[in-house]
């Protein structure tokens, strides 16, 4: 399966975390660049390059499953008359060689505009690298 099929059967109550993790760590997912600096704002901020925004005191990286994804994302900001270049990469790739980058905890957000098909990746152990990784809250 897929990642989006693995994502949607986390969302419906069913599905396999270890496997959700193995199919985005395998997924090429379209990671689109920050806005430059030709007029084109960048509100969320950036890493790298790559588009981001801060949440909660986390850096959430976008990333897509494919071209229509990141076409909904750049609707849902009134963004789609511009365009929108990005990296192709692998989500292992994403979480064990960008996120290291970051200047604090880091995840990826993927599908975000996908009210139904999104999900989020944090930066915990068995996603992010060890070293990178947020302990969990209240856990002992």
């Amino acid at each position: 399966m897929e990642l989006t099929g693995e994502i949607a059967a986390i969302r419906d109550g069913g599905g396999d975390p270890a496997r959700l993790v193995g199919e985005f760590r395998r997924a090429v997912l379209l990671v689109p660049f920050a806005a430059d600096a030709n007029g084109l704002s960048d509100s969320d901020g950036s890493h790298g390059g790559l588009m981001s925004a801060v949440r909660g005191g986390i850096r959430w990286l976008y990333a897509f499953t494919d071209e229509e994804a990141l076409a909904r994302f750049a609707e849902a900001r009134a963004e789609a008359d511009r365009e929108w270049p990005y990296l192709s990469i692998l989500g292992a790739r994403l979480v064990d060689a960008v996120v290291p980058m970051a200047d604090g905890p880091a995840g990826v957000a993927v599908n975000v505009a996908d009210e139904d098909g999104s999900m989020l990746f944090p930066p915990v152990a068995g996603i992010v690298p060890d070293a990178y990784a947020v302990a969990a809250v209240g856990v002992a």
